[in-house]
């Protein structure tokens, strides 16, 4: 050490190390929607598993034409126009630590009409993998036989009497139980609470009384 200012002379100190490299990807996901005889549809690939999507890669100059280029080879329909929706940045969306993959994902509205391209496509109605949105003759039994029950447990679970005040709150707030209104616009919030609450993960078909068909969907229908 330097008598003088205390201060470590130049030749003796460590260089720092460099930051670890962090990987990140971004992954392009479609999601299409038309109305076919009142009844909202969603284009899904690989025998109704997922969304159409790819990576960005360096040919694309946007993100939106290189999810053009996705959808267009994946299902042979040509995009209109498309909209960014939201993007998640799940760590573990990838299913891998090697690399923090974002997904971006795009609305396209459209009418819908035959699909063909590298992967099996079809369409698929909406409400097969949000079964408790549909409200078109009523709530969905589902709420009230599966939603509830698990909501309420996931709430007492809580660690302390205001973290299980606070979740009970936001699941009635969200799904209209205790005098609250339902709100249509809160898709995205019910989605989440259910995600949060591991109600839902990577298939919605673990909800009891969810037929086979139904799957929760966000990109791979997350």
């Amino acid at each position: 050490m330097d008598p003088i200012d205390g201060i470590e002379p130049k030749a003796n100190m460590r260089p720092a190390k460099p930051p670890a490299e962090q990987k990140i990807a971004a992954d392009l996901v479609a999601v299409l929607v038309a109305v076919t005889a009142s009844e909202p549809r969603v284009l899904t690939i690989q025998d109704q598993r997922a969304l159409p999507s790819g990576p960005f890669e360096l040919v694309h100059h946007s993100l939106q034409s290189g999810l053009r280029a996705w959808v267009e080879r994946q299902t042979r329909l040509p995009l209109g126009y498309v909209e960014q929706l939201y993007t998640f940045a799940d760590r573990d969306r990838a299913g891998t630590a090697a690399r923090h993959v974002i997904s971006v994902s795009y609305l396209g509205l459209t009418r819908e009409q035959p699909a063909l391209g590298e992967h099996e496509a079809s369409w698929r109605g909406w409400y097969e993998y949000f079964p408790w949105e549909d409200h078109r003759i009523g709530a969905s039994p589902l709420i009230e036989q599966t939603l509830r029950p698990g909501l309420k447990a996931w709430a007492s679970a809580a660690s302390d009497r205001a973290a299980q005040r606070s979740r009970r709150q936001r699941a009635a707030m969200l799904f209209g139980f205790d005098e609250h209104a339902w709100n249509e616009e809160l898709v995205l919030q019910r989605y989440e609470l259910l995600y949060e609450a591991r109600l839902i993960g990577g298939d919605a078909r673990k909800l009891p009384g969810v037929r086979a068909g139904h799957r929760g969907c966000a990109g791979r229908i997350r």
